[in-house]
């Protein structure tokens, strides 16, 4: 644990949203059941096997010492700290351990602003580890020669942090699909934050099952693909990918461009390039993004995946 302990001494306050400790990562043996997130101004502990309250106690402790130093030239003088117990075979555990969270709580990620949820589900309603992917998506559509504006389809949007940023940049129109009517009311929701007002549409649909909705809207100048790698009932990366990518060619414009996401480490980025290469030839693999430096890996395979294809000209 002291890897965890000596990160916190040294982090500095961030107005953005970010991952302050990445143990996952495994760069740091022994830590790799813990993540730190920093929610401003909540810090957000998670432990993927069971502790002590020891344990727990001396991270508390070290938050409380370096808060005090963080703080000490800001109003904010309370500590705020959530714990979340994430087992394999368990029931996720959530305490707030100390202060309290804000109602609203809204975060930053650059230009952008999202409402988060750190006390409720096991997804706290954005991903800090897609932050490189929402800042390509953005300088990718401020960039784009359309004069017009970009279309863009957003697939398994959740809260819609992509089209958000698409919108901010000059996109003329989104469409944001997920299952889950909640992940796509908070999307609405991030919308009217940020003064996104007109572009976006919402579809509580299953992209499976709605071809017909989507081949209409098209075709798609980006189209972005960022799936949960296994959700019982709605999609196993295994099987389901495979699906999505033999429908690219046809949604794309010419010059059109697809980001494929893909985060577990059981399936490596030659899952992604395997297939594609069979599915659709035709599009070109133009970059791996890299990832946060916070989310560093010791294997590249076992990081987030994020690949960048285009179409024909």
């Amino acid at each position: 644990m002291q890897a965890l302990l000596n990160a916190i001494a040294l982090t500095e306050l961030s107005t953005d949203a970010t991952r302050i400790f990445h143990g996952r990562g495994g760069l740091h043996p022994g830590c790799e059941h813990w993540t730190l997130d920093f929610y401003p101004p909540v810090w957000v502990l998670t432990s993927f096997k069971s502790v002590s309250e020891d344990e727990l106690t001396q991270i508390h402790e070290a938050l409380a010492a370096r808060w005090k130093i963080l703080s000490a030239d800001t109003p904010l003088d309370t500590l705020n700290w959530v714990y979340q117990c994430r087992e394999e075979g368990t029931e996720a555990e959530t305490r707030l351990m100390s202060g309290s969270v804000p109602t609203p709580h809204r975060v930053s990620e650059g230009l952008a602003q999202y409402g988060v949820h750190v006390l409720k589900g096991q997804n706290h309603g954005l991903f800090l580890d897609m932050a490189e992917g929402r800042r390509w998506v953005r300088e990718f559509t401020t960039q784009h020669p359309a004069p017009r504006g970009i279309k863009v389809l957003n697939l398994f949007a959740y809260t819609c942090a992509f089209s958000v940023v698409a919108l901010q940049a000059g996109a003329e129109r989104v469409l944001n699909m997920d299952m889950s009517p909640g992940a796509l009311s908070i999307g609405k929701q991030n919308h009217a934050l940020n003064g996104l007002t007109a572009g976006a549409s919402f579809m509580p649909h299953d992209v499976f099952t709605s071809w017909g909705k989507i081949t209409r809207g098209g075709p798609y100048d980006l189209i972005i693909l960022d799936p949960p790698s296994f959700q019982k009932g709605s999609f196993v990366a295994t099987k389901d990918y495979a699906r999505l990518m033999r429908r690219l060619p046809n949604l794309l414009m010419p010059g059109g461009h697809a980001l494929l996401c893909l985060n577990t480490p059981k399936l490596g980025v030659s899952f992604l390039q395997d297939q594609m290469q069979e599915l659709a030839p035709e599009l070109t693999f133009v970059e791996r993004l890299a990832n946060p430096p916070a989310f560093a890996d010791v294997d590249a395979d076992r990081a987030l995946k994020v690949l960048v294809y285009k179409a024909p000209d």
